[in-house]
């Protein structure tokens, strides 16, 4: 998945920014508006195994995305982090990627619990048309 969607057109695969090592994608399936995922082209699946020039990559891409989700969505806070083999809930495995998810206060109720569902305020398209382009 990951190592085939840089192949893909931007528009498409929901594409918001490339840079030269890794790149930020719209999370298909979001636990907020604006969910990112930043992952890198090469296919590896811890930090241990991505080159140092990636990870510092990387690493600015999460501080740009933080100012950017801020500025666009107006969040007063993000969760950013990642999930390192299935067992940590890692939903693809092989191929390290943070996830840069806006939070706002009380944006987490029962719905998601009880009724099975997530409740996004934003289709993908709208939010890849807010988001793209704001990391230059």
């Amino acid at each position: 998945m990951f190592c085939r969607m840089p192949g893909e057109c931007d528009e498409e695969a929901f594409i918001v920014h490339r840079a030269a090592r890794s790149y930020i994608v719209l999370n298909r399936f979001p636990y907020a508006a604006g969910h990112l995922l930043i992952a890198p082209y090469a296919h590896v699946a811890t930090l241990a195994d991505c080159p140092a020039e990636t990870r510092s990559e990387m690493s600015e891409l999460l501080a740009r995305s933080e100012t950017v989700l801020r500025n666009a969505y107006g969040c007063p806070g993000l969760n950013m982090g990642l999930n390192l083999g299935a067992s940590a809930g890692a939903g693809v495995a092989e191929h390290l990627h943070w996830h840069v998810v806006p939070r706002w206060p009380g944006d987490a109720n029962f719905i998601t619990t009880t009724g099975e569902t997530r409740v996004i305020p934003e289709d993908l398209p709208g939010a890849f048309a807010k988001l793209r382009g704001k990391w230059s």
